[in-house]
């Protein structure tokens, strides 16, 4: 690909990431949808941990709540993108557009952009009640925005790539939606969003979720929002910010890989 083609090709992404936007926010039943099942989770979930680690004075609401912002923007980008991708492919979307000049790159740009912007919607609005109902502080350390900024955008990446991938495995919009919401919470579960501490966790969930974005991503969100001395109740008993840059960052890859081998057009069906 040329630099002019490549210019087009970013051009065009970027034209489309604003259509989609706009289909998106018309569509007020989806817009609800997307939001309110991680909303709802950390809302119901979080007023049930009502302890305090007398180690260290967290509230474990506080904890499972730092835990959820990272499992809410999974849910954006990962399931969101999994089910628009089947939708499109279902409607004749992907198949009209195979017929133009925009190259399969600028649509997966334009899925990437509707994708960043509800991720970091959901990331807001999730830290917003985080912060009202469970008392949940905002870093003032510029360093621990930036570890938010590289989670996002290695977590947000990789998760959108695999809900590409993923798509291309479902025969059916509804298919898709079932099976990337049943992956999603099952993942929740394994990799401890919905206990604390995590350190509770069995080993063999341990092994298991360590190969997944999920626990590193949430993992990573915890070093943000909590103290540094709440790193005693992670599995390793320390943040390991380095292995969550090394395990988000290989997932990126291999979900890249994957779309451009599984990635399809059309329905196997058709």
């Amino acid at each position: 690909m040329t630099a002019v083609t490549a210019r087009g090709a970013l051009a065009i992404g970027l034209a489309r990431g604003a259509v989609e936007l706009r289909q998106f926010f018309r569509q007020k039943e989806t817009v609800v949808f997307t939001f309110s099942l991680p909303v709802l989770l950390l809302v119901l979930l979080g007023s049930v941990f009502g302890d305090v680690y007398p180690e260290t004075g967290l509230p474990a609401s506080q904890l499972f709540a730092a835990g959820m912002i990272g499992a809410g923007i999974i849910s954006t980008s990962f399931v969101s993108m999994g089910i628009g991708v089947a939708l499109d492919r279902e409607d004749g979307t992907l198949k009209r557009l195979r017929g133009t000049p925009m190259p399969a790159l600028s649509y997966f740009l334009g899925k990437m952009v509707l994708v960043a912007v509800s991720s970091l919607a959901q990331a807001a609005l999730m830290l917003a009640i985080a912060v009202w109902l469970f008392d949940l502080t905002l870093p003032t350390a510029p360093g621990k925005w930036l570890t938010f900024a590289w989670i996002f955008v290695l977590g947000v990446t990789g998760c959108a790539a695999l809900g590409v991938a993923a798509s291309s495995l479902a025969r059916s919009v509804n298919g898709a939606a079932a099976g990337m919401n049943i992956v999603y919470l099952a993942l929740q579960f394994i990799s401890g969003v919905f206990i604390t501490p995590v350190s509770a966790l069995p080993a063999a969930m341990v092994s298991v979720s360590s190969f997944f974005p999920v626990k590193w991503m949430c993992q990573g969100l915890r070093s943000v929002f909590l103290p540094d001395e709440a790193a005693r109740y992670e599995i390793a008993g320390q943040w390991e910010l380095g292995l969550t840059a090394l395990v988000l960052g290989a997932w990126c890859v291999a979900g890249l890989l994957l779309c451009r081998l599984v990635f399809r057009w059309t329905n196997r069906r058709e």
